[in-house]
């Protein structure tokens, strides 16, 4: 008997998700705890959130040339895409250490701040699906040959 709930009914499919948050977020925690924010900017989150979005783009990207979403891919997108990368980017705090410097007048970095992160994040994940075009290996037709 198959389960024909959406994924997000399914409990295997949120024991994923919510493990691979969790290690996700350690990771991030370990890093933002090591790396202070400075003058107000956080400059390691910033690489945690284009980091994670190159390697975003670059698995679904991947994911998405292998076939459907279905079995190990879907189970793979779900631990890494939605749960690993989810916890470990965090355009919250990004979102709210851009707040904090607005709140305090300091415009010209609050904006630089959020801009930034949002330019190097698009250009991050164009970044990751030209990688995972690269490295993808040739398709071949059905009649065997390179296509």
């Amino acid at each position: 008997m198959t389960d024909e709930r959406p994924p997000h009914l399914r409990w295997g499919f949120l024991g994923l998700v919510a493990l691979g948050g969790a290690i996700g977020t350690a990771v991030r925690a370990v890093l933002a705890d090591a790396f202070p924010a400075h003058d107000g900017i956080s400059w390691v989150i910033l690489v945690i959130n284009v980091v994670g979005a190159c390697c975003l783009g670059f698995l679904l990207d991947a994911l998405a040339h292998r076939g459907p979403d279905v079995g190990r891919r879907r189970s793979l997108r779900l631990f890494v895409g939605t749960g690993v990368l989810g916890g470990f980017t965090t355009y919250s705090t990004l979102a709210d250490d851009t707040a904090q410097l607005l709140d305090v007048g300091r415009w010209g970095a609050g904006s630089g701040y959020a801009l930034l992160s949002v330019v190097l994040g698009l250009a991050a994940v164009a970044l990751g699906i030209w990688l995972a075009g690269r490295l993808r290996p040739p398709s071949t037709g059905r009649d065997g040959g390179a296509s």
